[in-house]
């Protein structure tokens, strides 16, 4: 991409954006072994869990698992709460 044309790259100008917005504005980042670990929590979150619109609400890395609507929900937390995802508590077996 040519330099300084921020409308050449637009998906990565996007994920810069959204990652700077909801990630490192509201985290202080001390040295650079903190930063890759939080980008790394990020992006997992981001990949592996945010829903996202363009895929009818499913994260991009989707689960192959098939999804009940039935059952108890818990909360995933990363990055000290900045980060949230919720998941369907595994059903018991019943023999």
């Amino acid at each position: 991409t040519p330099i300084r044309a921020p409308l050449a790259n637009s998906h990565i100008e996007r994920q810069n954006g959204s990652t700077r917005r909801k990630c490192l504005d509201w985290i202080l980042v001390f040295g650079r072994q903190h930063l890759e670990r939080v980008l790394s929590e990020w992006f997992d979150h981001y990949n592996e869990e945010r829903p996202h619109r363009a895929l009818n609400l499913k994260p991009p890395i989707a689960r192959s698992d098939p999804v009940t609507s039935t059952g108890a929900v818990e909360c995933r937390s990363r990055l000290g709460g900045l980060l949230r995802g919720y998941h369907l508590k595994p059903a018991l077996a019943t023999a």
